[in-house]
């Protein structure tokens, strides 16, 4: 349960991540562009980490698939 709880709050914090670089995109300062690179780059870290947490999870059999 406790897994499941920590893959949620990671895909939550991707979509927020996501929503702040959409406010940076939609924003006028020019300052806006270097954030809204750096969202994309933490949603990015995000994701990639999300991704090895499930193989690790998988490879050490804290998961199965159809479980």
């Amino acid at each position: 349960m406790q897994f499941k709880f920590l893959v949620i709050v990671v895909l939550i914090l991707i979509v927020a991540s996501l929503g702040k670089a959409l406010f940076h995109l939609s924003s006028r300062k020019p300052e806006d562009g270097n954030r809204m690179v750096t969202a994309l780059a933490w949603r990015v870290g995000l994701s990639v980490s999300l991704f090895l947490l499930l193989l690790l999870a998988y490879g050490e059999g804290w998961i199965r698939p159809g479980g």
